[in-house]
């Protein structure tokens, strides 16, 4: 497995892609949930491999919470998240741990040859470019080239960079399980308007440890049309 992680940092893997554009990857998992490891260890192999290739994000949902743990870093609004792609994809029902990327396919999260090929596709397709800068004292600048097509939703994540849990009951107690890119707000910021540019400034205050995610979706949610990172 990991031989096959390291291919995805090789330059050869994004060969294919029309321009250079970071592919985003959404690990929807739970603490409470003991298929779930496998699956985080896999997203921190892609954030560490991939470098600036692909950019993850991991959204701990909170409907595992009523069975035995309650996952500190989960939130209904990633549960919400989660049904919506759901609909989009004609899942009848959620399951973790989810990967999906670019918003345009789904798979189980430990699944690391599904992962490998999805990102392969995804980077064959153009994308937008989109620009997170620091403006200092708390505020960035978000610049988003014209998307064509449909109007498209912004939004902005700030994610801890790494966490760490003792869970202490659950199906995962007695374990030490550690997470990348745990996501700690995801905000709708704007709509990006078909052939025109986008910009907005915004105070995204951030901790130590964490980084800034900022990407472009047709609603739905549906296909990851730019993705950028601070």
């Amino acid at each position: 497995m990991k031989h096959l992680l390291l291919l995805l940092a090789s330059a050869s893997l994004f060969a294919a892609a029309p321009s250079h554009s970071p592919i985003l990857v959404e690990l929807f998992t739970s603490e409470g949930c003991s298929s779930c490891p496998p699956a985080d260890k896999l997203l921190e192999q892609l954030d560490k491999d991939a470098a600036e290739d692909v950019i993850v994000l991991s959204e701990h949902v909170d409907y595992w919470n009523h069975i035995g743990w309650r996952d500190p870093f989960s939130s209904a609004v990633y549960s919400d998240r989660q049904r919506a792609y759901a609909s989009h994809f004609r899942i009848e029902s959620v399951y973790t741990p989810q990967m999906v990327v670019d918003g345009v396919a789904e798979f189980v999260g430990s699944d690391a040859r599904q992962a490998r090929s999805s990102i392969l596709n995804a980077a064959r397709k153009p994308k937008a470019g989109i620009r997170v800068t620091s403006l200092g004292e708390g505020k960035v600048r978000i610049e988003a080239d014209a998307i064509t097509g449909q109007d498209a939703d912004v939004y902005l994540a700030i994610a801890a960079n790494g966490e760490t849990s003792n869970v202490k009951s659950g199906e995962n107690g007695g374990r030490k399980l550690h997470h990348v890119a745990v996501v700690k707000t995801l905000t709708k910021i704007g709509t990006a308007k078909k052939g025109e540019a986008f910009h907005k400034d915004i105070d995204a205050r951030t901790q130590d440890g964490q980084r800034i995610v900022a990407f472009l979706q047709e609603r739905g949610p549906g296909r990851i049309l730019a993705a950028g990172k601070l």
